[in-house]
């Protein structure tokens, strides 16, 4: 832990950090960036998973909902990416010692994972390509494990700044 402390006291000391860090305007805006990419990216990602799971836009087929709302999702997640690293690097120190962070981090790459798997495995299948009226159970637990996996990074995310450091 104190090599994994050293390293974000670098990364949030170093002059682009400081920069970022003290800048009255810069981390505001990038936070409103991270907000909208989130908003943007998780908002979209929920619409395709209700369709998934049955609860909304039934008479939608699926590959029309994956095909139109991938590239926006795939916008806001970039915008997410990019203002993150940057919201990283003004404030390291102050996320590696959240007990908050490392849990927001696990379900980033579980619901990662999950998006994968549905992409390249259970959507190259006949009856989600094909539009078959019934779905298999695996769209359903897939949209099922991104609703609640994307809940739980956001509640992590917003417990951040109400954690107090482990360190």
């Amino acid at each position: 832990m104190s090599t994994l402390l050293a390293l974000a006291e670098q990364i949030e000391n170093s002059p682009f950090g400081m920069a970022l860090a003290e800048s009255r305007y810069a981390f505001a805006v990038i936070e409103g960036v991270h907000l909208i990419g989130l908003a943007l990216s998780v908002g979209l990602i929920f619409l395709t998973d209700l369709r998934l799971t049955g609860l909304l836009f039934k008479a939608v087929p699926v590959p029309d909902v994956l095909r139109n709302l991938r590239p926006y999702v795939i916008v806001g997640f970039v915008a997410v990416f990019v203002s993150g690293v940057l919201l990283f690097w003004a404030e390291a120190t102050m996320l590696v010692e959240n007990p908050a962070f490392p849990f927001k981090l696990a379900f980033i790459v579980l619901a990662g994972i999950n998006a994968l798997y549905f992409e390249f495995v259970i959507a190259k299948r006949a009856p989600v390509r094909e539009n078959h009226a019934i779905l298999p159970v695996s769209v359903k637990r897939a949209g099922y494990a991104s609703l609640v996996l994307w809940t739980l990074v956001i509640i992590c995310g917003r417990l951040i700044p109400y954690m107090p450091p482990t360190g």
